[in-house]
C-alpha cells in the first residue's frame, strides 16, 4: 500500500517522507475548523498535511498542532485553549455525521449528485467522472464547450 502511495505522490509531485507511524487525526480536525473559522483553514491544511506526510510530526499531539498554527500567524495559546476545551468537538462531529449518511467510508471521495468516485484517482479518470456526472469542459476561452 505504501508503494502505490510513493507512487501517487511522486506521479503528482507531492511530497511524501518515509513516515513509520499513523497518528490519530481527530485533534487536527478539530483544529483545522478552528483556523477555518479565522480564514487560515486551507493553510493549516497544508501544514498538517506536510507535518504528517513529510515530516512524520505526531498530529495527534496537542503542541504539535499549536506549533502548527503559530506558524501560520494563529495565536498559539488559542489553538491549545480550542484543543483543551473541544470546542470545535460538535462541528467534526457533525462532518463525520453527514459522511456516513452519505456513505463515504474513504479519503478521498469524490461525490456528484448521486454518483461516487473513491481514492485517489488519475487526471484522467476524475475528468471523466465529472463529464459523466454533467459537467462541461471549458475551452480555451473560459466558456462550456
Amino acid at each position: 500500500m505504501m508503494q502505490k502511495l510513493q507512487q501517487a505522490a511522486h506521479d503528482l509531485g507531492l511530497p511524501l517522507g518515509e513516515r513509520t507511524k499513523t497518528y490519530n487525526s481527530r485533534l487536527a480536525q478539530e483544529l483545522a475548523k478552528w483556523a477555518e473559522s479565522l480564514g487560515k483553514g486551507e493553510l493549516f491544511h497544508e501544514a498538517v498535511f506536510r507535518a504528517y506526510f513529510v515530516e512524520g510530526i505526531n498530529i495527534g499531539k496537542a503542541d504539535q498542532l499549536a506549533r502548527l498554527a503559530g506558524l501560520l500567524g494563529l495565536p498559539e495559546n488559542q489553538a491549545l485553549d480550542v484543543l483543551a476545551t473541544r470546542s470545535f468537538q460538535e462541528a467534526v462531529d457533525a462532518d463525520w455525521l453527514r459522511s456516513r449518511t452519505l456513505g463515504i467510508t474513504a479519503v478521498p471521495t469524490f461525490l456528484v449528485s448521486s454518483k461516487k468516485l473513491v481514492g485517489a484517482q488519475p487526471y484522467e479518470v476524475l475528468e471523466q467522472f465529472l463529464l459523466t456526472a454533467g459537467a462541461h469542459k471549458l475551452g480555451t476561452s473560459g466558456t462550456a464547450n
